[in-house]
């Protein structure tokens, strides 16, 4: 098999694996293309892959973990909340259910407080379903090792991981009905579809105006959204749905229909649980152009006004 064909057979599980590490789309990508790029050299030299899929997976994994380790340094210096870079995905087999909760921006938010190697060993084991003996294989450790970083990652996401149970329509119509509460102003209707502890997150990377820490409550954040709708609409911008990391969201297009934002919902027992506001400019280039709608508004702002 040549390296193109073991690319279009094997990539689709190497970028994966790679998203889910690292919650960048561009660093996923790269790390996908080093890893094809390496097992291309190794071909060359007529060297012997026993398994591709192991292989790549292996490369994948370990390129991750390496970049992980020096993309936390410079999260610890991010400012303002670091949240994953979207991604735009479409509707999700059933098999596949499990593979797409993991998926979730809530979900990724969370893996971040795992190190490099529990968040390696707990993707494979948990949601990849590789046995023990190939994560061990793949990260470069023992089984009984591999067995305790697991235990260690489940511990630390008890009870936090998030579970949406609603189905595809349901989590629409939910969607729907929020942005348009939000987008009239009705307080009481929006309030009717949060959560009582629902949170509201932004990252604007310190580039464009965002929220500088979460917003709690679902009184709060009703009235967080409906000033920064009127904000939007205000300049022209409009909303289209979308299904962002598995889950119901929307894009938000200037008047030239370039991009402004990406907004994620999480669902829970058929209420809103938490939003994700991404509008870092940066995280948003691999969707299509960007708008400059922020970086005018931020340089309009007097100093202290960047929320």
């Amino acid at each position: 098999m040549t390296v193109s064909e073991l690319y279009g057979e094997l990539r689709p599980r190497a970028f994966a694996i790679a998203y889910r590490m690292l919650g960048s789309v561009s660093e996923a990508e790269d790390v996908v293309q080093e890893a094809f790029l390496r097992t291309h050299q190794t071909l060359q030299r007529d060297e012997q892959i026993a398994s591709p899929r192991a292989y790549i997976a292996t490369l994948v994994t370990r390129l991750a973990i390496d970049q992980l380790r020096s993309a936390r340094a410079r999260r610890e210096r991010y400012v303002g909340e670091w949240l994953p870079e979207p991604l735009v995905t479409g509707p999700t087999p059933a098999e596949h259910a499990e593979t797409a909760d993991s998926l979730s921006l809530a979900f990724l938010v969370l893996l971040e407080n795992l190190s490099p190697q529990q968040r390696a060993a707990f993707l494979l084991r948990e949601v990849f379903d590789y046995p023990y003996p190939e994560v061990a294989e793949i990260i470069g450790t023992d089984v009984d090792s591999a067995r305790h970083l697991v235990a260690r990652a489940r511990t630390h996401l008890r009870d936090r991981r998030p579970r949406y149970h609603a189905s595809r329509r349901q989590r629409e119509e939910l969607a729907r009905s929020f942005f348009a509460a939000a987008g009239q102003g009705d307080l009481r209707a929006l309030e009717a579809l949060l959560a009582q502890d629902v949170a509201l997150h932004g990252d604007g990377g310190g580039k464009v105006p965002a929220l500088g820490r979460p917003v709690n409550g679902r009184e709060r954040v009703a009235r967080t959204m409906v000033a920064g709708m009127s904000a939007l609409a205000r300049f022209g911008v409009r909303l289209q749905p979308i299904e962002v990391n598995g889950g119901p969201g929307a894009m938000a297009f200037d008047a030239q229909d370039r991009l402004v934002g990406v907004f994620g919902l999480g669902i829970v027992d058929g209420r809103i649980q938490t939003i994700h506001s991404i509008v870092n400019p940066d995280k948003l280039r691999h969707l299509g152009e960007v708008s400059d709608l922020g970086l005018r508004a931020r340089a309009g702002m007097r100093p202290g006004r960047d929320a």
